[in-house]
């Protein structure tokens, strides 16, 4: 019990880890949308922009392309402690998308403007780096969840008795009734 315990742990506490190299590399790639300064507040320059959009879609790209690295990377060291460390991935996965939220929203690295037509004299600054989509905070447990159960499926299948139909295994020569080069008896 004690090693699913730590099988557990060790598992939420990694994803968790990997959470703030994702959440810088987030930050650093992910465009930030042009805001206008005005004397009341700052608006957003270009209503239209895609910016918005592109953080959500950096943001899933690598939540996901971590979850599948994690999810595959579980499976493979856990062959005995698979519910401890199928669970740990799915609250290490929640725990990490959070973190990676956090630091990429709280740490700005390589801020990418994108240029909107402004009148002269009307001054443009980047905006904050923001989810508007919360739904792709489920990319990373899902995506390693999901990996996980296909692989472990997969690996079930090939091992299981039921592969064969009718529960017909292959025929070995001490089993064969038939001698190797004698023909069948005739059912005269």
């Amino acid at each position: 019990m004690a090693r699913q315990i730590r099988a557990f742990a060790v598992t939420v506490l990694t994803l968790a880890a990997l959470g703030v190299p994702a959440g810088l590399v987030w930050s650093a790639l992910s465009p930030r949308p042009p805001y206008r300064i005005t004397d009341q507040a700052s608006v957003l320059a270009d209503p239209a922009t895609q910016t918005l959009i592109a953080a959500d879609g950096w943001f899933a790209t690598i939540t996901g392309g971590l979850g599948l690295a994690c999810g595959a990377l579980g499976w493979f060291l856990s062959r005995r402690r698979q519910l401890a460390v199928l669970l740990g991935l799915c609250g290490g996965g929640v725990l990490a998308s959070f973190v990676t939220l956090w630091t990429g929203t709280t740490f700005t690295l390589g801020v990418v403007a994108v240029e909107a037509s402004a009148a002269p004299g009307v001054t443009l600054v980047a905006g904050p780096l923001a989810l508007t989509a919360d739904g792709v905070l489920v990319s990373w447990p899902l995506l390693a969840v999901g990996l996980f159960g296909l692989l472990e499926g997969m690996h079930g299948y090939r091992e299981s008795p039921l592969r064969t139909p009718y529960g017909i295994g292959p025929r070995t020569p001490a089993a064969d009734p038939y001698r190797i080069g004698e023909p069948p008896p005739r059912g005269d």
